[in-house]
């Protein structure tokens, strides 16, 4: 559903409609209070911080997956500050321990290189573990492929070298239910289970899609339940999407329509730049009003303005023929949108927007040549 209205915006914007993201957090704030885990927000899937105080109400924190995303989490919600890197670069390592509360290494070697420092900050620091246990069928996303860079496998696991270790973190998931989660726990306690009660704190990692409807929350609690009390440890979680899944939308236009055997809709919005997912997962991101060829009248395959030809989008298919100048809105398009969008073909990035039912629409930031031109030389 969309609560605003579409043209009150030049498009293409994002808008991020707050009463949807705080359903979401209020399904996270469930699972922490029937489980005792703590959970953050995972920058790197959404980075909106005009929201973080919303979102810091219901949350533990952020995690980041470098310097600048750790900085946004310290400075925009100033809670539990996370972070794990696959190598952290010395020339950042002393402002990194400033501003973070956990540091996760990827492997023994950069633990031993920065572990005086990290100890002498009272930063609380773990290893990412690889249980070589994959749930998923999408290599690029799947930590625990063969010959994976991240993670340290159970015959390269060093427990002589665990002096100042308080945590383990595996991060295997990408858009799964709980019952992944199990297997995955499985392989980790064959394989890291007599080192878990050494621990303080377990990460269970981001990919839970916890605030889909059909996810099974039951069997996520009692396997926190049963972790935590079994080896006394802190599980956290750090989901991504679940926090703002299905809360934000990307509104464009319609500029032009071509008939070259198909109709076809160039819009103001571009999968190459402004919803890079569409193309990397790939992804078919949900159209507002449109359905299944077979029950709709009028099918338009959507294109982008770039020159890339294979800047598609997807073939959608409505009751009404489209006309220039309409809004197409493409729902799920807060997560892993404006953290990848990007200028190629000096493409205009798109706005940014809120919407609550209380306030209505709001610009928060817009973008101009300016914004293309300072990342260029």
């Amino acid at each position: 559903m969309v609560n605003f209205n579409p043209r009150e915006l030049k498009t293409p914007y994002y808008v991020v409609d707050e009463d949807l993201l705080e359903q979401n957090l209020q399904i996270l704030a469930k699972v922490k209070a029937r489980s005792g885990c703590k959970i953050l927000l995972a920058q790197k899937a959404f980075s909106m911080f005009s929201l973080y105080p919303l979102i810091g109400r219901y949350l533990d924190g952020t995690t980041a997956s470098g310097l600048y995303e750790a900085k946004l989490g310290y400075e925009e919600m100033g809670k539990e500050n996370h972070i794990f890197s696959p190598a952290y670069l010395p020339d950042e390592i002393d402002e990194i321990l400033a501003i973070c509360d956990h540091l996760v290494f990827n492997s023994f070697h950069q633990w031993l290189t920065f572990k005086d420092k990290a100890l002498a900050s009272g930063r609380s620091c773990g290893l990412r573990i690889n249980p070589e246990c994959s749930t998923q069928a999408h290599a690029i996303y799947d930590p625990c492929s063969p010959a994976s860079r991240l993670g340290i496998t159970s015959a390269n696991f060093k427990p002589e070298l665990l002096e100042g270790i308080e945590g383990l973190h595996f991060h295997t998931l990408c858009e799964q239910n709980a019952d992944a989660l199990v297997t995955t726990l499985h392989a980790v306690e064959e394989k890291f289970g007599a080192y878990l009660s050494q621990m303080k704190w377990l990460n269970f990692g981001g990919g839970h899609h916890i605030t889909r409807t059909d996810y099974d929350i039951e069997t996520l609690s009692q396997v926190i339940e049963r972790i935590q009390n079994q080896y006394d440890v802190q599980v956290y979680l750090e989901p991504g999407e679940a926090i703002a899944l299905n809360t934000g939308f990307l509104v464009s236009m319609v500029v032009d329509i071509l008939d070259n055997g198909l109709k076809i809709a160039i819009l103001d919005t571009s999968a190459a730049c402004h919803m890079p997912d569409v193309l990397e997962m790939p992804y078919r991101p949900p159209v507002i009003n449109s359905g299944l060829a077979e029950e709709k009248l009028y099918t338009y395959r959507f294109g982008g303005p770039t020159c890339l030809a294979g800047d598609i989008i997807g073939d959608y298919s409505f009751d009404e023929p489209l006309n220039i100048g309409d809004n197409v809105i493409f729902g799920d398009m807060a997560i892993y949108s404006m953290v990848k969008n990007n200028t190629f073909n000096g493409m205009k990035l798109p706005s940014i927007a809120r919407y609550n039912n209380r306030e209505g629409l709001k610009l928060v930031k817009s973008f101009d040549y300016e914004d293309f031109k300072k990342r260029l030389s």
